[in-house]
């Protein structure tokens, strides 16, 4: 079952990945973006210049699926994350169509279990992984007043882009042959490679009309430790690499006058406390799950980089 999204945010990096996929998927594509950002949208698609409510509800008429793509900055969470998602919702309650919505870990916070399903209770530490708890009690409201809604759930994202830990973290000093990880090399962390994130999205689409009113699902993605990680990029970069870690304590230290490294710190406990998704529910409701290999997922990821040739 295919048909129209409209992707809110289709300039972002979850957006145009997105936007992207679902046109080379057969999809007809709306994208909105904030106005003169047209150009960073992809080709193909019906591209709408706006930051108007309004005009988003108005174009989402008609759609099958509303994705909710808005990315509030990262230091500016607690005025824009709950806005944008009230756009979505009624973007999506005012057309009939379905919302679907990238979750994420936050919201577990720092008592998570090693294994995160969609039983696991949320229990957020932070000011992030509260406003995303907020956000997905916003969502489920609208679902109890007829606007079903999908929320399927990732860890980092890497790959497609820039915008992520991989490269604004990890490989920022890469042309030194050193990476920089945040935590400790034996701690499994999940890690999503967005376009394989992307084709689960599609599938779930596919099948929304045979889905509950209110449907969340979590995509395992490469749940490996530090040291894997790290081992997979000197491998697909024939480099030998030094590894430098995040200085957690300078962090909250200049929290109070550094608002980046304040928020940045409130999280830092995803990088100490080992988690990984559990995909059998998914896998149950789509099938075979898209999973690039790690090697190769960062060797394409460090190409369109340019960090490698």
């Amino acid at each position: 079952m295919k048909g129209q999204i409209l992707v809110l945010g289709a300039a972002g990096r979850l957006g145009f990945a997105a936007a992207e996929a679902f046109r080379d998927a057969g999809w007809s594509v709306k994208g909105l973006v904030r106005p003169d950002a047209a150009w960073r949208a992809p080709k193909g698609i019906d591209v709408i210049e706006t930051n108007d409510r309004a005009v988003a509800v108005k174009e989402a008429r008609g759609t099958d699926i509303v994705l909710h793509a808005l990315n509030a900055p990262y230091t500016g969470w607690e005025q824009h994350a709950l806005p944008l998602t009230y756009s979505a919702i009624e973007a999506a309650e005012q057309s009939g169509a379905t919302l679907m919505f990238p979750g994420n870990v936050y919201s577990y916070g720092a008592g998570m279990p090693d294994v995160l399903d969609e039983a696991t209770p949320m229990q957020p530490t932070s000011r992030k992984g509260k406003i995303r708890n907020e956000m997905e009690l916003r969502l489920r409201e609208a679902s109890d007043r007829g606007v079903r809604t999908i929320v399927l759930r990732a860890g980092d994202f890497f790959g497609r882009g820039c915008g992520s830990w991989f490269d604004l973290v990890l490989i920022k000093e890469f042309a030194k042959n050193k990476v920089t990880y945040p935590g400790p090399l034996d701690v499994v962390h999940e890690w999503t490679y967005l376009p394989d994130y992307i084709q689960a999205l599609i599938k779930l689409a596919a099948i929304r009309a045979t889905l509950p009113q209110y449907e969340t699902f979590g995509f395992p993605g490469h749940a490996v430790t530090g040291q894997e990680f790290v081992s997979a990029i000197a491998k697909a970069s024939g480099r030998k690499l030094k590894v430098g870690h995040i200085n957690w304590l300078m962090m909250r230290t200049f929290g109070s006058i550094w608002k980046m490294g304040r928020e940045l710190s409130e999280i830092g406990y995803l990088w100490q406390v080992p988690h990984r998704i559990d995909g059998t529910k998914l896998t149950a409701a789509i099938g075979q799950l898209p999973h690039t290999p790690l090697d190769v997922a960062i060797t394409r990821s460090l190409r369109e980089l340019g960090a490698i040739a």
